[in-house]
């Protein structure tokens, strides 16, 4: 009897948790959802030791490259659109006088008109940096979020300046921002940091917190570990845009679903998705699910022989777990999961936790 009332117990313990942690962790749904499918272009594109040519011939500059992100989305993935575009740091400014005023630029006139412009040919979401001039005179190292229709959607202000060694003037003079936001758009939910804000962990907890799923990231620096953790433990995706040597888009498993290079033979080693060139387009699925190895998930062989090409995935068998998704409209990869009788990887860690914690009595010390 006591051991009946211990397994009852458990049974109770375990679908209060469950049931809690999914309540709190709403963004980790995502696989209850349809499939979200979104094309994404990023870049490397870089201006430095280039002499300003005037913020006509830049934009003009600029307009070429969303076109050539055009032009790859049209032939890698034809009929299907262009949702996301993100384009590298301060590229609009970049090499443009010293100072941060003498650098900066304002929103309103040819930068928002022209790359609004864009923004409606190709009706996509795009994502574009630049020293901004501020209406009230100060500015701010930026990321401007553009709609389909090329309105604006938001600006995040990069929270992380860099102070050069021996001075206390943050690049040249910008002011810091202030706030961590997320946007919404029509096919989920975006974060974006710039550049220094990859050595800061508590911003890209902040996005996670708040239900991004995506988190751009225009940088002038090409690291590839921070943003890989960051994309693991906040089961989003990280797009990177570069002026230098790599340009990634890292899955929520923490691995690179893709990647560009300038020819750097640092990158790319390992058998990585990885090609070279200056423009990257990849899609990807926002309602996805995360499972973990067990006897009967054959590294994922067991959902492709019920589902066929109505499921896709990753498999990763060096981490002991797998990226899934969805590919029927009419079925979510939650309810696949439930059909195949495995589990997805943050409800079976946390059924872990109460089985073990059960077993001795409370939690470990």
């Amino acid at each position: 009897m006591k051991k009946i009332a211990v397994t009852a117990s458990l049974l109770i313990l375990t679908v209060v948790l469950l049931a809690t942690f999914r309540a709190e962790a709403g963004r980790r749904d995502s696989g209850e959802l349809p499939p979200r499918k979104v094309v994404i272009g990023t870049v490397i594109h870089g201006y430095y030791g280039v002499k300003y040519p005037g913020l006509d011939k830049r934009l003009t500059e600029i307009e070429d490259l969303i076109d050539s992100v055009a032009r790859e989305s049209k032939r890698k993935y034809p009929g299907e659109g262009l949702d996301l575009v993100v384009l590298p740091e301060e590229i609009v400014t970049i090499g443009k006088g010293r100072t941060a005023q003498e650098k900066s630029v304002p929103l309103e006139g040819p930068v928002l008109d022209r790359m609004g412009a864009k923004a409606r040919q190709y009706s996509t979401y795009l994502i574009v940096p630049l020293d901004l001039a501020e209406k009230d005179g100060t500015s701010s190292n930026a990321a401007v979020l553009l709609d389909r229709t090329g309105g604006v959607a938001g600006i995040y202000r990069k929270v992380h300046l860099v102070p050069p060694l021996g001075s206390t003037v943050l690049e040249g003079g910008h002011t810091c921002g202030r706030e961590y936001s997320v946007f919404d758009c029509d096919f989920g939910r975006i974060g974006i940091q710039i550049c220094f804000d990859l050595s800061f962990p508590e911003g890209w907890k902040v996005l996670a917190d708040k239900g991004a799923e995506i988190v751009a990231v225009p940088t002038m620096s090409p690291q590839t570990s921070r943003p890989s953790a960051y994309a693991l433990e906040g089961r989003y995706y990280v797009v990177t845009a570069n002026h230098r040597n790599n340009a990634t888009i890292f899955n929520p498993a923490g691995r690179i679903d893709a990647q560009i290079s300038d020819g750097d033979n640092d990158v790319g080693a390992g058998g990585l998705n990885l090609t070279q060139g200056s423009v990257l387009v990849h899609k990807v699925d926002l309602s996805f699910a995360i499972v973990p190895w067990s006897a009967t998930l054959g590294d994922g062989r067991l959902f492709r022989e019920k589902y066929g090409d109505n499921v896709g995935y990753t498999y990763y068998r060096d981490e002991d777990f797998g990226i899934f998704w969805s590919n029927d409209p009419d079925k979510t990869i939650s309810g696949m999961i439930r059909e195949v009788g495995v589990s997805e990887f943050e409800p079976y860690l946390k059924q872990a936790e109460v089985i073990q914690d059960t077993a001795r009595g409370g939690p470990a010390k």
